[in-house]
């Protein structure tokens, strides 16, 4: 596979990620770059293994994922997003998560990553080797992780709470959009 196309698949696949990143970014106080690495690299991560996972799976596992990973996608932004939406709107003492620790950062990980399974058993089927573009998709979503994150941060010092609100329609509206795709016309 030429390297413009695996890139271009990447950037793809890396848009989820930037958009969840500029969401998180905008609701920081200060960013530091503990949690910076902490979600990039899991964000990344997710990413590559996600690819690989979908290139070693049978055709009949990706089908019954497929039946409802879009649901859980849906699911996990759509609350992440109300929980950003309700922060947004609290009172500064109420506020108290970091979506860089524990199961928010897993389930982010989770529901940004989903879409790489598909891609990387559509690798499987047309016989392309995974690990390069396995980790050429993980890089870039690392680094798209990183830019929103810090880009965010820039936005919500520019507009405050009015970002972390916006972030969190825009995780809803990400959710939604992965819902739609998958359902039946």
């Amino acid at each position: 596979m030429d390297m413009w196309v695996t890139m271009v698949i990447a950037v793809g696949l890396g848009l989820d990620a930037l958009a969840v990143s500029l969401g998180i970014g905008g609701t920081s106080k200060r960013l530091y770059i503990a949690p910076t690495l902490r979600l990039s690299f899991s964000f990344g991560f997710f990413q590559f293994f996600m690819c690989t996972i979908g290139w070693y799976a049978g055709a009949a596992i990706v089908q019954w994922i497929a039946q409802f990973d879009h649901w859980v996608a849906f699911a996990v932004l759509a609350l992440v997003g109300i929980k950003m939406i309700r922060e947004g709107f609290a009172e500064e003492e109420e506020r108290e998560n970091d979506p860089t620790r524990g199961w928010t950062l897993i389930l982010l990980s989770l529901a940004t990553s989903i879409d790489s399974l598909a891609v990387g058993f559509s690798f499987a089927l047309i016989k392309i080797a995974v690990w390069r573009p396995a980790i050429i998709i993980g890089v870039v979503c690392f680094f798209m992780t990183a830019f929103g994150l810090v880009f965010g941060r820039i936005l919500g010092h520019l507009f405050g709470r009015k970002v972390e609100i916006l972030g969190g329609l825009v995780l809803i509206a990400i959710g939604v959009k992965i819902l739609l795709e998958h359902l039946p016309p």
